[in-house]
C-alpha cells in the first residue's frame, strides 16, 4: 500500500445515530485511538440514518448531548454535529464534505463488524473505502460472518494486516484493516430495551 498526505493529524470519524451513546462507542474509541495510532476520534451524531426508522428515535439534541456526556471520560473524543451543519444524509456524502473541508488531516473510517455486513445497502458504499482508509472492528457474534460478506469479498486484496493498523492512516484508499479486539456487549438497542448493563 502507498501512503500519502503526510502532514496534519490523524483523525477517526465514527458516524452513527447515538440512540444513545453507550460504553460501547468509548471502547471502541479507545481500541481506535490505540491501534490505529490515531490524535483524536470524532463522533458524527448522525440527524437521522436512513436505513432506521423514526419510532423510538430521540430528538437530535438528546443524543447529541448525551454523546457528550458520555465522551467526556475520553479528552481525546470530540462529539460533533458535522452532518447538520454540511446538510449531509448519506455518508459517502459527508466523508467527500469532511475530505474537502479538512484538506491538511488524515482520516479513517470506523465501524463495527456489523456495518460491514449491511454496507452495501448504504448509498454509493464502495465510494467510502475509495474515500478513505477503514477500520473493522470484532463486535459480538457479527464477526466471522462480516469477513465473507460482499464488502469483504469485494475489496479482499486492500486488506492489510492486522500488525500494520497503526500506518493506515497514512495509507493511500482503498486500505482496510480487521481487528480482533476484547469486544464490549453494551449496544444501544440493549438499552433502549431496558437491558442496559450488556456484561
Amino acid at each position: 500500500m502507498s501512503t500519502f498526505r503526510r502532514g496534519g493529524r490523524r483523525i477517526g470519524l465514527l458516524g452513527g445515530s447515538f440512540n444513545p451513546a453507550h460504553e460501547g462507542h468509548v471502547h471502541i474509541s479507545v481500541q481506535a485511538l490505540t491501534r490505529l495510532d490515531l490524535d483524536e476520534v470524532w463522533w458524527m451524531v448522525s440527524p437521522q440514518n436512513p436505513l432506521k426508522s423514526t419510532t423510538g428515535m430521540a430528538p437530535f439534541d438528546e443524543r447529541f448531548h448525551g454523546a457528550k456526556a458520555v465522551a467526556a471520560v475520553e479528552r481525546r473524543i470530540r462529539v460533533t454535529d458535522l452532518e447538520v451543519r454540511l446538510g449531509t444524509r448519506y455518508t459517502a456524502d459527508t466523508l467527500a464534505a469532511i475530505g474537502r473541508r479538512f484538506k491538511g488531516h488524515r482520516f479513517v473510517w470506523i465501524m463495527g463488524a456489523d456495518n460491514l455486513i449491511q454496507i452495501p445497502r448504504w448509498q454509493r458504499w464502495t465510494s467510502i473505502f475509495h474515500s478513505l482508509p477503514v477500520a473493522v472492528f470484532a463486535r459480538p457474534s457479527y464477526s466471522l460472518k462480516a469477513l465473507s460478506t460482499k464488502a469483504a469479498r469485494r475489496f479482499a486484496r486492500h486488506r492489510i494486516r492486522a500488525r500494520a493498523a497503526g500506518k493506515l492512516s497514512r495509507m493511500r484508499p482503498p486500505a482496510w484493516v480487521f481487528l480482533w479486539i476484547r469486544t464490549h456487549a453494551q449496544s444501544a438497542t440493549r438499552i433502549r430495551s431496558g437491558d442496559g448493563a450488556g456484561g
